[in-house]
């Protein structure tokens, strides 16, 4: 039986599903569950319904969830800790983005790191065995780590509160925006403290802030105590931010315990220990202050140890050091010193413990600040008394040498008792009863500046004294009495006189009462009688002694004015007198004594309220306002405390009220107000202690005096308002009295709701405020503080409640209102707006909200509209004048319209339009508000990674615009139809739908999901909202073409199917209305293929719009009755669409030029053939000529450039801007071209193109008498003549190119090309070009079109231009131009065999397939490469192939001996010698006597009486040949060098023979041979002269590659051949090549 669940469980373990019903699990996928049975368990993802099975029980984790959200997109969600859930899914979706980090490799290893880490940390967040302490730290962790990688992975940023993740609907719109604000990190700590450890001594921190940190170290530098053995370790506490700041330094002062001197052992008994400076060490806090912030351990500092030059300067060694003084201190000699380590920790003494408890637990040495920290807290309670040993004279005493003087003090009590236990050295150490200076050798003038620690205990302070006896070496010679520590806490410093007497120290001592009667400074020996001789104490007046004191006490105080104030009763007289000294008190005596002091004042005012009652009054709003002190400000609780538990002054609010009240009538008479401003801004205590006194009445009189008690507070509240209505700007001091009583106003609330009702408390507030001038040009200071003090209203717990939200909001809105209509204190304004909406949003269940979001609609939402209009303009212009604020509140103010929006219901926007008195209001609001959003959709306002707040956003527009468009709908259709709403509003529904943060389609999988589970597809839904709309227009739809239909076509290329469905028939509809008002749709026409054009170019669109735009508008116009002309038009799109398609993905990439420039010229001819779009056609013209220019094919673009100019006139017709052409005449602008098209042809070397050109020009200038230009133009075409006649230029070689697959774009796809070579670009090359271009491509000869096949070859030029070519007197380098130029036939053969095949002679029948292939364009042109048009196919005999080849061998001989003859070819003979005895060895081996053999056989001319006229053409070829060996071997003797002459013999010789093997043709042919003169030149490859007549063939894997136009069929037909100095074995051949034998070249 199966059991019903709710469980959501993750895989962790892989299942292949193989059972029946199973279902297939991958680690990590989380799986719902619905049932379990036995152990098999019924399973559904959570992500797709659709998918269900069963699967093993084990091989999940089961989780308890929840539902929410219940319905089509309900989401279920773990019972867990929501950062745990979030670090889950947060890996999962870092897991994939990590791995395309790989290259990057300093990132990746960086995440990966960060990754483990956040494993870590949830598994200690899920062991559940962590502390409060310790799991709100790993959070902490976490969340620092997370926003870290979402950060550097281009993910969302994630607001948070409390490290948790925040849900947008719980929260206002306001606050959602100020939480990215809040939740960087603050890096202003309060305190510091910095952590000093010892690996390796007083140590303090200087100059003087700080108590000392003492160690003693053994003589191998460790611990004394063996105990303290990595424990040596202080804290250094109450550093403020200020005092880091400082020039800080860390001061180490080495004191050795010893002898006298180190190299003496006669100094003193051997028991007697002395303490004697011995070095100081220095390290500079601003030098590593840097490095150990940055640090979150502990860092080893090195400290030299410098000893004292003179140890007079002892007491300043420090500072030289610091100073640099080299001359007073040495350098230690050795690499010796202190190693100590430092790390900075911040935060107060508790933080510190609870981060940091490994420190503590080491035993840490706490060591103070001198004085009190900058911040004073309550509670904390110190004694201490710091005592400095200054300096000392001292006489000789008939000594020949200094004295060696030690002081020893002791504290002890009025008994003669030594108090144990109350000296201090420093921090490290326990106390001690007694303390020994150190010791300066030698001299009577020591100084020490050695500060001690007296930490007497409360109690013994008072009858305690101090005791100092001077020794020299260890005897005992004077001694300086103290009476009274008292006395000694607030003198800086005294001089004593001592009184000595060598003597016997324990008969001296025993008995203190002996010195305790005798005066110890110098004042009071002048105030003391003479004392008597006969005592054993006597008196040096050369001798002095200096110590000074600091006292740090919360318990103690000398201070004679507090004092006086304490014990007012035993001199009532001097009460007035006393009380008007308590300002001169110090800060910290008062706080120390708070309570007393406030016991007293009201004890006093008890005691005489109207002689008192003002000076009470005067000393109460002084201490109130000294807590106000940062520094006293943490002793507010402690008055809190005291009003609450402690005031008894039952009777004080009368005098109070009546004092507070005197002040504020006073405000508009005296001119000095300062005492009135101490008043007014201790208000927020002052009524305090009212209000606890009234209550502390009003129970011991059972609620007597109420109605007085009312009416007093109502006569208070009345002069408040007083002093706020005066006007006060021509009075400085009333502005001050007025911001005093603003600042403390808000602070009186919760003390007025102890005693009054919320809706009283309210209505007060409503006075006061409404009391405030309305103007907003009191002054900007002014406005400044009423709006600070609006907004601390608002935060208050009264704004809180809605009874009292409905009294003051109509105020609050008023004021925020008028300051908005002016642009004033925008800030502030937003602020206060945030915190009602914050307030409004947490109290959205309560039925007041609505009316107080109705009352904010009609107060707000139209000025919130015109300030953002503002403040968006100005932030677009960047024009926003100097010192004003506006762009930088954009944010807040979009959040504020945001959270009203959000707020408002259908009823809000409807009683919205029913308030608006006309058409033109609704207008102007429309209008607003859709310019405000359409704003918000074009400008940044949040940031990139911010997408929570973008998609919350597009929800509150989307909602917004739902509602609006009913509105829109209802005023401004038909008759009253207004395009300029109409227009704003489908342009925001466009601006819409385009958001890239929308585009759900490049979202990650999970992100998805969890936007359309929240929002769905907000691009539908607005979708179907504008379509709609549209129909709603009816025939004002007409007014909309063809203006939105670039817009429309852009939401229509959304990859959205169902947008693309809803949208894509709109252009039916625009089709169809054009045709009713025109009879064509020519502008739908037009305008369409315009932006297609530059839609489809930004990278939108894909194949499936393609199909689905035909798809949907054929099947719409079908019913139509134009029908015809709207299914062409729709065809001519989708298949502009098509090539569109191609060129984008040809332009993006990294396709290679050719392949771009032939996409190019698809879509220019595309444009020019059959759309007929000029303005199209011009601007790719551009974009190819810049294509060609980048490759350097010069001539192509000069071509290009050419169709343009074509399209130009030599008219004065004035033309627009266009491109980069400036306004300007058609004539200027075809100048300029021609111009530039000549400059093209020249770097192309293509200069018989630039003539006609000149010419042209040349005509245009003389016309208009323009000699200057003509003469630049004449000169350029003899230019140019003499290039052609001069330069060298190579002719490029030709290929054919077939493309076979659907692979290939489809301007290439089956199709064949012929393509011009670059320049030395052979064969091979050519092929590994291509290739590279199409690596997706296999090179071979048979077409298989589900593969992705390249099929190339070389092809020969059929030129048209025969005439030249056959002109005996044409140079040659003119017939080389028109031979490769203005090509349009190309032609290729391929030799086979019919018949059986001659084994003798192969010749006689051997066939030659020409294949001639016709282009679409001429070669050279637009592009390199033009589409072959048609093919033509002959057959060629083998007797006309043999005359083709030797006529084609005639000519060769000819242009090469003509060469030499003129000497165009200078120096070297070989290719001459080369070419003559390929001819004449291959004649004599057997060349042409094959042909003979083969076709002058008496069978051969019987059985083709047909081709006897071809056998006499071929035999004159052949005496032709001879003649012209002849006339070559002539010129070939006259330029031989003398060593190569027996080969010219052995060239005669063979010529002989082969003349001989002719007689008998010569005999038979008395035709006349062509004279030598006459020479047709062969052209000259790309390739060097030695192997330009070379016929190349070769099988390379699948492709059959054939040059100089030859094709055969089978590998083993293919000869490689190379004709060389040194190896002529080859002949050569137009089509076939063989061995020497019988084929004659």
């Amino acid at each position: 039986m199966f059991s019903p669940c709710l469980f959501l469980s993750t895989v962790i373990c892989s299942f292949r599903g193989s059972v029946t019903q199973g279902l297939a699990l991958e680690v990590g996928e989380t799986v719902q569950i619905l049932e379990k049975c036995e152990g098999k368990t019924e399973v559904f993802f959570f992500l797709c319904v659709s998918h269900q099975g069963v699967f093993p029980a084990s091989y999940i984790h089961l989780k308890k969830a929840i539902v929410t959200n219940r319905g089509p997109h309900e989401t279920v969600v773990p019972l867990e800790d929501p950062i745990v859930t979030e670090v889950t899914s947060t890996l999962q979706e870092w897991a994939s983005l990590w791995k395309q980090l790989y290259v990057v490799r300093n990132l990746f290893y960086k995440v990966r790191h960060v990754m483990v880490e956040l494993i870590d940390l949830r598994r200690q967040l899920l062991s559940g065995h962590l502390t409060q302490d310790q799991s709100r730290d790993v959070k902490r962790h976490i969340t620092v780590r997370l926003d870290w990688g979402n950060e550097h992975l281009g993910l969302d940023l994630v607001p948070r509160k409390e490290f948790e993740m925040v849900d947008e609907d719980q929260i206002s719109v306001s606050d959602l925006y100020k939480m990215p604000l809040t939740h960087k990190r603050e890096d202003s700590p309060s305190t510091c403290g910095l952590n000093l450890c010892l690996n390796q001594l007083l140590f303090s921190l200087c100059f003087g802030s700080s108590e000392k940190f003492m160690v003693r170290l053994n003589k191998n530098g460790g611990p004394k105590n063996p105990e303290k053995v990595d424990r040596l370790c202080a804290l250094f506490t109450d550093l403020s931010n200020k005092d880091m700041k400082r020039d800080l330094y860390i001061v180490s002062q080495v004191i050795r315990t010893g002898r006298m001197l180190l190299n003496d052992s006669k100094k003193g008994p051997p028991h007697i220990q002395y303490r004697r400076p011995y070095g100081c060490a220095v390290l500079a806090m601003s030098d590593v202050l840097q490095t150990i912030s940055e640090l979150k351990e502990e860092k080893d500092f090195v400290l030299k140890v410098y000893t004292c030059n003179n140890e007079n300067e002892w007491y300043q060694i420090h500072e030289n050091i610091i100073r640099k003084s080299s001359t007073k201190y040495t350098a230690p000699s050795t690499n010796y010193g202190l190693i100590i380590s430092l790390q900075l920790l911040r935060g107060d003494m508790e933080q510190v413990r609870r981060e940091n408890p490994l420190i503590f637990s080491r035993g840490v040495a706490i060591t103070r600040k001198l004085g009190f920290p900058d911040v004073i807290m309550p509670g904390d309670i110190r004694n201490d008394l710091y005592l400095t040993l200054e300096r000392g004279e001292f006489e000789r005493g008939g000594k020949s040498v200094q004295k060696n003087i030690e002081v020893t003090v002791y504290v002890l009590y009025a008994d003669g008792e030594i108090l144990k236990d109350c000296i201090s050295l420093g921090s490290g150490e326990p106390n001690i009863p007694e303390h020994r200076s150190f010791v300066l050798y030698h001299n009577n003038s020591p100084r020490w500046s050695e500060v001690i620690k007296l930490p007497i205990p409360i109690d013994r302070f008072r009858g305690s004294h101090l005791r100092f006896e001077f020794r020299h070496c260890s005897i005992l010679i004077f001694v300086v009495l103290f009476l009274d520590i008292f006395p000694l806490l607030n003198l800086p410093s005294l001089i004593f006189s001592p009184s000595w007497r060598q003597c016997d120290e324990n008969t001296t001592f025993s008995n203190h009462a002996l010195y305790l009667g005798l005066p110890c400074c110098k004042e009071d020996f002048n105030s003391c009688p003479s004392i008597p001789s006969s005592l054993i104490f006597q008196r040096s007046t050369k001798e002095t002694f200096w110590i000074s004191t600091q006292l740090s006490s919360t318990k103690l105080t000398q201070n004679v004015d507090l004092l006086a104030l304490l014990k007012w009763k035993a001199h009532p007289d001097r009460v007035m007198d006393i009380l008007g000294r308590l300002r001169h008190v110090s800060g910290e005596e008062i706080v120390k004594f708070l309570q007393d002091i406030l016991d007293t004042l009201f004890s006093i005012l008890d005691d005489n309220t109207d002689k008192y009652g003002p000076l009470v009054f005067q000393s109460l709003v002084f201490i109130i306002n000294l807590l106000r002190d940062s520094k006293y400000y943490h002793f507010r609780p402690v008055m809190d405390t005291y009003i609450q538990k402690h005031f008894a002054g039952a009777l004080a609010y009368k005098e109070l009220i009546r004092c507070l009240k005197w002040y504020m009538d006073r405000s508009a008479e005296v001119v000095r107000q300062d005492h009135i401003q101490e008043a007014m801004r201790a208000l927020e205590y002052l009524f305090k202690f009212i209000v606890q006194s009234r209550i502390l009445y009003s129970r011991a009189t059972c609620g007597m005096e109420e109605d007085q008690f009312r009416t007093s507070i109502q006569e208070l509240f009345q002069s408040i308002r007083f002093v706020l209505s005066l006007d006060s700007r021509n009075s400085e001091t009333l502005i001050f009295t007025q911001a005093a009583l603003l600042n403390s106003f808000p602070a009186i609330f919760d003390e007025l709701l102890q005693m009054f009702t919320v809706q009283e408390v309210a209505e007060f507030v409503r006075g006061t405020l409404g009391s405030m001038p309305s103007t907003v040009h009191i002054g900007q200071s002014m406005d400044v503080v009423k709006l600070q003090s609006i907004a601390r209203t608002v935060d208050s717990r009264l704004f809180s409640f809605p009874e009292s939200r409905r009294i003051l909001l109509p105020v609050v809105l008023h004021h925020i209102h008028l300051h908005l209509r002016q642009q004033k204190e925008l800030l502030i304004c937003s602020g206060i707006l945030s915190s009602i909406f914050s307030i409004i949003k947490t109290s959205s269940l309560d039925t007041s909200v609505q009316e107080e979001v109705e009352m904010m609609v009609e107060s707000l939402l139209d000025v919130l509209l015109q300030t953002l209009l503002s403040i968006m303009s100005k932030s677009q212009s960047q024009e926003a004048v100097r010192g004003q604020r506006c762009p930088q509140c954009t944010g807040e103010y979009v959040s504020c319209l945001l959270s009203l929006l959000r707020q408002m219901t259908d009823i809000h926007f409807q009683h919205l339009m029913e308030n608006f008195q006309s058409k033109e209001e609704v207008k102007e609001f429309l209008l607003k508000i859709l310019c405000v959003f359409r704003n918000l959709m074009k400008l940044s306002i949040f940031p990139r990674d911010w997408n929570v707040m973008r998609l919350l956003t597009s929800n509150i527009i989307l909602t917004t615009a739902q509602y609006l468009s009913p509105a829109l709908h209802k005023n401004f259709t038909e008759a009253e139809f207004d395009f300029k709403v109409w227009n704003s509003y489908f342009s925001l529904a466009v601006l819409y739908i385009n958001q890239p943060s929308l585009q759900l389609e490049n979202l990650s999988p999970a992100k998805r999901k969890k936007i359309l589970d929240k929002y769905g597809d907000m691009r539908v839904m607005m979708t179907y909202e504008l379509f709609s709309m549209w129909q709603n227009l009816g025939e004002n739809k007409i007014h909309f073409i063809p203006g939105m239909i670039g817009p429309f076509l852009g939401v229509t290329l959304v990859p959205q199917v169902e947008v693309r469905n809803i949208m894509i028939p709109i252009f039916h509809d625009m089709m169809d209305w054009e045709q009713r008002k025109n009879g064509n749709f020519k502008q739908v026409e037009a305008e369409l293929i315009d932006k297609l054009d530059s839609l489809v170019s930004e990278g939108k669109g894909d194949e499936n719009y393609r199909e689905l735009f035909g798809l949907l508008l054929l099947e719409k116009i079908e019913q139509e009755t134009w029908r015809e002309t709207g299914i062409s038009f729709v065809t001519s799109v989708t298949r502009l669409m098509e090539r569109l398609l191609d060129y984008r993905d040809c332009m993006k990439g990294d396709e290679t030029e050719n392949k771009k420039i032939g996409c190019t010229v698809n879509l220019l001819n595309f444009y020019k053939s059959e759309i007929n779009k000029e303005e199209m056609y011009i601007r790719y013209i551009h974009k190819l000529c810049d294509m060609h220019l980048q490759a350097e094919n010069y001539t192509e673009a000069a071509f290009t450039l050419l169709l343009y100019w074509e399209l130009l006139h030599w008219d004065e017709r004035p033309l627009k801007e266009f491109l980069h052409y400036p306004a300007q005449t058609e004539w200027h602008r075809k100048e300029g071209l021609c111009r530039k098209v000549i400059h093209y042809f020249n770097k192309g070397k293509c200069w018989e193109y630039g003539i006609p050109l000149c010419r042209e020009l040349a005509f245009q200038y003389e016309s208009l008498y323009d000699y200057q230009s003509l003469s630049w133009i004449r000169k350029m075409e003899a230019a140019y003549y003499d290039n052609i006649m001069e330069q060298q230029r190579l002719e490029p070689e030709f290929f054919r190119v077939g493309f076979y697959g659907r692979k290939f774009p489809f301007f290439l796809r089956n199709k064949e090309f012929v393509c011009r070579g670059h320049d030395y670009e052979r064969l091979e090359a050519f092929q590994q070009r291509m290739l590279g271009e199409f690596p997706q491509a296999i090179a071979m000869q048979s077409n298989q079109s589900d593969q992705t096949n390249l099929q190339i070859y070389a092809v020969t030029p059929v030129p048209d231009s025969v005439g030249v070519l056959q002109m005996d007197r044409v140079p040659d380098r003119i017939k080389s131009f028109y031979r490769v130029n203005n090509v349009r036939r190309f032609r290729y053969d391929r030799p086979f065999h019919k018949g059986s095949k001659d084994r003798d002679n192969e010749f006689k029948s051997l066939w030659i397939e020409r294949t001639t292939l016709i282009l679409t364009h001429p070669l050279p042109g637009i592009s390199r490469w033009f589409e072959v048009e048609k093919r033509e196919l002959v057959e060629v005999s083998p007797l006309e192939n043999a005359i083709s080849v030797v006529e084609n061998k005639n000519q060769e001989l000819r242009t090469l001996i003509s060469q030499y003859q003129h000497k165009q070819l200078h120096g070297n003979i070989n290719l001459l010698s080369m070419t003559l005895n390929g001819v004449i060895d291959a004649a004599v081996n057997g060349g042409i006597a094959r042909y003979q053999e083969a076709f002058f056989d008496k069978e051969y001319i019987s059985s083709h009486p047909e081709d006897t006229e071809k056998i006499t053409q071929l035999k004159d070829l052949m005496q032709e040949q001879v003649h012209v060996l002849g006339v070559g071997l002539a010129v070939h003797e006259k330029l031989v060098h003398p060593e190569m002459r027996p080969l010219h013999k052995k060239l005669i010789d063979q010529f002989q023979m082969m003349r001989s093997s002719l007689c008998h043709v010569s005999a038979g042919n008395n035709r006349p041979i062509r004279p030598i003169a006459v020479l047709t030149p062969v052209r000259n490859s790309s390739s060097s002269l030695s192997s330009q007549t070379s016929s190349e063939m070769g099988n390379v894997g699948n492709l059959l590659i054939l040059a100089d136009g030859m094709v055969v069929e089978h590998p083993e037909d293919f000869y490689r051949m190379q004709v060389s100095g040194s190896e002529p074995d080859f002949i050569l051949s137009k089509g076939v090549a063989k061995k020497k034998k019988g084929f004659n070249e």
